[in-house]
């Protein structure tokens, strides 16, 4: 609706009220005008999206991480802002964006690795995950080859042994790096997440 306003306002007097004549209209039958979705940025600059909807409810902000493991180890990034400690790469789901182009972007943005992705490995989505607002994280699991470098957002990246993180780590990471070495050494996802041995990833 907001489009089709801007439109009209753009017409010829005569045609401008005809076609804001036929929105007032719309507006009272329908009660409704679709306002844009505002989109915040943390100090980091990355996007933050707005957790309200257009009726006013809030809803988890879907965000992704990418466990890109390399020759070396596992790449982690130290974050610069707040929260800060030590971090696997990943960041906001832009609109109009599949999580696996989402996940591509932020291990670019943030590594500077082109990343191949292995697998979807899991959603994490509880609510006091991050500290800032409530966000479902949903973690892939990716390869990369070359020299990874720190985007400007972080303070500092390294290679780890996933057996063996840093401290401290930020959001719930702790839990999902440990999550994905029980899996690398065979446990199922029935086991790791729902606590029922199944027949291995």
């Amino acid at each position: 609706m907001i489009h089709q306003f801007e439109a009209a306002i753009r017409q010829p007097t005569r045609a401008r009220k005809i076609a804001l004549a036929i929105i007032a209209s719309a507006i009272r039958e329908t009660g409704v005008i679709m306002q844009p979705q505002p989109c915040h940025q943390d100090p980091s600059g990355h996007r933050n999206p707005s957790h309200k909807n257009q009726s006013g409810h809030k809803n988890p902000i879907p965000t992704v991480d990418i466990i890109i493991e390399t020759p070396g180890g596992i790449v982690l990034i130290q974050r610069r802002n707040p929260p800060h400690g030590w971090a696997i790469p990943g960041g906001f789901v832009d609109y109009g964006e599949s999580l696996e182009t989402a996940a591509a972007r932020e291990a670019m943005e943030e590594t500077g690795l082109r990343v191949t992705i292995v697998e979807q490995f899991h959603a994490y989505s509880a609510p006091d995950r991050d500290p800032r607002q409530h966000t479902i994280t949903t973690v892939f699991i990716a390869t990369a080859d070359g020299a990874p470098s720190a985007g400007d957002d972080a303070a500092g990246l390294a290679l780890f042994n996933p057996q063996d993180p840093p401290r401290p780590m930020a959001f719930d990471h702790g839990r999902i790096l440990a999550d994905f070495v029980r899996y690398r050494k065979g446990a199922g996802r029935a086991e790791i997440f729902y606590g029922s041995p199944d027949h291995g990833p």
